[in-house]
């Protein structure tokens, strides 16, 4: 955006003073939008040259007049360039304040967003995870681009931020094929955030945001089928590194851990639960919510397997996990050798337990949602998919219903 500047200085006729002078006053115009202040001087209106802008005539009063008006566009015009060296976004009223050197207050979003994310930095691990920091860091780079690439400036004022430019900055997202649906929405919800940290301290007098509706895109989460599972357990590999993944997948799929809570897993975490059976009670790092997950018997059969493993012994970890990019690249060469056709992931598995383990074995959706350690009961639901068994189950339980007012309806 080329900032289009320009002053004017003209006579005002209202207020003319008793001796028939008027005061003169200065015109500041950027990119249209204009503001004005008193120069403090009256003058007589027949001498006044609006095409100049000055008073003509050689007097004194003339030259000190034209003098002190060349004084103050001069010092316009510095005031001007600065904010273009710098290039910084500015207005007719910064124009003014600077030059009656007065505060302005105005914040730019790039300017807030940079104060947020280093707010948040100094929370990882606290209140927020690392994830969550570089999300919020991502959106903020692409803002940048967009803003540069929109509007020729590395910033912009918060009050300019309208639904106009939240559509264009999503606009930008979806042809920059920068992610799915839902990771642009996550960018734009990003961007909400901060103007509604600027609404609730006055920085703007509304909410962008408030003809703007969230387009979440519903994934079809996968998951393994019962017998995907089994036939995982039931293969034996003679590669020790095979072995350990399949086995620490697994333990995902009977406790519903994500990788960087089995990653993290301790023997603090292992408590005696209040039915006398172990339990696994940490804090997710994602959330920092609690998750309290009763340990099944195949789960329990792989603590006990690792609790001599060299990595092991001298450590408060209950599993030797690999780095994450290790596990998923060898789960792929796993889910060849076990024939199952599927995108094998390590987050499969906490799919697999929220839906094969759980649900389908007749566990409430609300003691899921409490191991997995969701906040909102919605979340669960996105996990827990309702298969064909289950379907199947309770349609069975219909159809017996029907048979007996059937069989009733004979006999009478």
């Amino acid at each position: 955006m080329n900032n289009r500047f320009s002053i004017l200085f003209y006579p005002k006729k209202k207020g003319k003073s008793k001796n028939g002078r008027i005061s003169i006053y200065l015109r500041i115009t950027v990119n249209g939008k204009r503001c004005e202040i008193s120069i403090n001087r009256k003058i007589d209106p027949t001498k006044w040259n609006s095409i100049s802008g000055k008073l003509n005539g050689n007097s004194e009063e003339a030259y000190q007049l034209n003098k002190y008006i060349n004084s103050i566009s001069s010092k316009l015009y510095k005031i001007q360039e600065t904010f273009v060296i710098e290039d910084k976004p500015f207005t007719a009223l910064m124009i003014k304040n600077k030059f009656l050197n007065k505060e302005d207050t105005r914040k730019t979003i790039l300017q807030i967003f940079t104060e947020h994310n280093n707010q948040i930095e100094t929370l990882v691990g606290k209140s927020y995870s690392s994830g969550c920091y570089k999300r919020y860091v991502r959106t903020s780079n692409h803002l940048q681009c967009y803003i540069q690439k929109e509007y020729s400036v590395n910033d912009i004022f918060i009050q300019d931020i309208d639904l106009k430019f939240i559509n264009g900055f999503e606009y930008y997202l979806k042809i920059k094929d920068i992610g799915n649906q839902n990771t642009i929405t996550k960018y734009l919800t990003n961007l909400k955030k901060i103007t509604r940290i600027a609404y609730a301290n006055d920085w703007i007098s509304k909410d962008p945001f408030f003809h703007w509706k969230a387009k979440w895109k519903i994934v079809e989460r996968d998951f393994l089928s019962e017998l995907d599972v089994q036939k995982m357990i039931k293969k034996e590999f003679n590669i020790p590194r095979l072995d350990l993944v399949k086995d620490i997948f697994v333990f995902s799929c009977f406790t519903g851990l994500a990788y960087v809570d089995v990653q993290k897993l301790s023997q603090n975490d292992i408590v005696v639960g209040i039915d006398g059976e172990r339990w696994i009670k940490t804090k997710r790092k994602k959330t920092n919510t609690r998750s309290n997950i009763p340990i099944l018997p195949t789960a329990e059969a792989i603590l006990n397997k690792y609790t001599k493993h060299v990595d092991i012994i001298d450590s408060e970890r209950v599993l030797p996990v690999l780095s994450n990019q290790k596990m998923n690249a060898y789960l792929k060469e796993i889910a060849d050798l076990c024939g199952i056709n599927k995108n094998l992931t390590f987050h499969l598995a906490r799919h697999t337990f929220a839906t094969t383990v759980t649900l389908t074995n007749g566990v409430p959706i609300e003691s899921v949602s409490k191991m997995l350690g969701h906040k909102s009961l919605k979340t669960t639901q996105h996990y827990a998919k309702i298969i064909d068994r289950k379907v199947s189950d309770d349609m069975k339980v219909l159809r017996n219903k029907f048979q007996i007012k059937k069989d009733i309806n004979n006999i009478v």
